[in-house]
């Protein structure tokens, strides 16, 4: 849980704070937002998050 936290900081320069509430909705909830924008830079963070030995994918957000 701890490398989850880390790299939602180093990645995507969230607070220690912000990291841990987001770790922890992955953790009770098996997901949470992190990002959002355009596919490309979507598909560019999902690839980062592969990198990192994490899962990640896209979802098309609510409307």
């Amino acid at each position: 849980m701890s490398y989850v936290s880390f790299v939602f900081r180093s990645y995507f320069g969230y607070s220690r704070p912000e990291a841990e509430r987001l770790m922890l909705r992955v953790h009770n909830d098996g997901r949470a937002v992190v990002a959002t924008g355009n596919r490309e830079e979507m598909e560019r963070h999902v690839e980062a998050m592969h990198g990192y030995g994490l899962w990640a994918s896209i979802a098309k957000a609510d409307e």
